[in-house]
């Protein structure tokens, strides 16, 4: 692939999600800053970091372990949103907004991954 990975669709959307999650988890209380507000926020980080490293390896194969494991983390980073939700650190408004992101990034990862097996 010729493409940087910083020009790929799907690692812009999900570096947008990171930035509307750390955004979002600056409001939540002090006492979770070690716990639900660090957990959120390394599963974001691990999905623009995994796209990054997979278009690093050499062998499609290695790119489509590196791209389900970003996939993995998003349906980690989903559910720790509905435990915020539970605990109203987020209205439902802005858990719609970012779940409706997060399934922005499931449907592009999901292609490229797609994409990925063709190539393997």
């Amino acid at each position: 692939m010729n493409k940087e990975y910083t020009d790929l669709e799907v690692w812009q959307e999900s570096r947008k999600l990171t930035n509307q999650v750390y955004e979002l988890t600056k409001s939540f209380p002090k006492e979770e800053q070690f716990g639900l507000t660090n957990q959120i926020r390394r599963a974001v980080v691990s999905v623009t970091s995994n796209i990054a490293e997979g278009c690093g390896r050499q062998t499609a194969k290695d790119t489509i372990n590196f791209l389900h494991i970003s996939r993995g983390s998003l349906y980690e980073l989903e559910t720790q949103c509905y435990v915020a939700l539970d605990q109203q650190y987020m209205t439902k408004e802005q858990f719609q907004s970012i779940h409706n992101s997060i399934q922005v990034c499931k449907r592009l990862l999901n292609g490229f991954i797609n994409y990925y097996r063709k190539l393997s």
